[in-house]
């Protein structure tokens, strides 16, 4: 019998980059194209693991297969290997850093940021400060609307300054998100906003065995659901 033909690649190998931030720092990144990129997301880690956190890899190879290249990058402090996440200043910079290193390592192509946690929240508080030049939308996996246990809306309220589209992707049992208060904020934003529930994961998309879901499954969902959101977004701007 003839061999099977070997799958098609989704993407190419991630390409190390530098990003200097302000003069004052450089940090690490990887662009990951995509076979065919369409679009490109600037992906930040969350407060505790880097961009070659398992999640993160995840994150990149889930959309290139959807034809998103992807560019995710270290903050200072975890450059550094610092455990205290860096200042809001910093961090904001850092951002606008990565999306204008984004635009020259993906010409041409629209940009979307946002990221993992406090990574997706500095990208959204950055682009309410002054917006990121060439962005078309934010993604948040798992948007960290307060700490676990203290309900509050207070981190939202920047989101309100933040006048182009958002997907929030985050789990049901996500502890650092009320599930009614995140609502809230989302059906506050209008049109303008999406949320995608991913049944039974928690912050970082983990599910019980119990669920009757594995987190394959939970990855696969989420990375569909970003890559039918980018495609919508991209039909609207033709």
């Amino acid at each position: 019998m003839p061999a099977a033909p070997k799958p098609e690649k989704s993407s190419q190998e991630a390409k190390p980059v530098t990003i200097s931030v302000e003069g004052r720092y450089q940090v690490s990144g990887l662009a990951q194209p995509a076979i065919k990129g369409q679009a490109c997301y600037v992906l930040a880690h969350g407060a505790g693991a880097g961009m070659t956190h398992p999640f993160m890899v995840k994150a990149a190879n889930g959309l290139a297969e959807h034809g998103i290249n992807s560019l995710r990058y270290q903050f200072p402090y975890m450059e550094s290997r610092q455990r205290r996440p860096d200042a809001p200043a910093v961090a904001q910079a850092t951002v606008r850093a990565a999306v204008a290193e984004a635009s020259r390592q993906f010409p041409g192509l629209a940009l979307f940021a946002g990221g993992k946690s406090f990574g997706g929240r500095m990208t959204s508080q950055a682009q309410a400060e002054s917006p990121l030049p060439g962005l078309r939308g934010l993604v948040f996996l798992g948007f960290p609307l307060h700490p676990p246990g203290r309900p509050s809306e207070e981190r939202a309220e920047h989101l309100s300054d933040v006048e182009f589209p958002m997907l929030f992707v985050q789990g049901t049992r996500d502890e650092f998100a009320e599930l009614a208060r995140l609502k809230r904020v989302v059906e506050k934003l209008g049109a303008r906003a999406q949320l995608h529930l991913l049944a039974e994961a928690d912050h970082s998309f983990h599910v019980l065995k119990r669920s009757g879901r594995t987190e394959s499954d939970i990855m696969a969902e989420a990375f569909n659901a970003v890559a039918n959101w980018v495609e919508a977004q991209l039909k609207a701007l033709k």
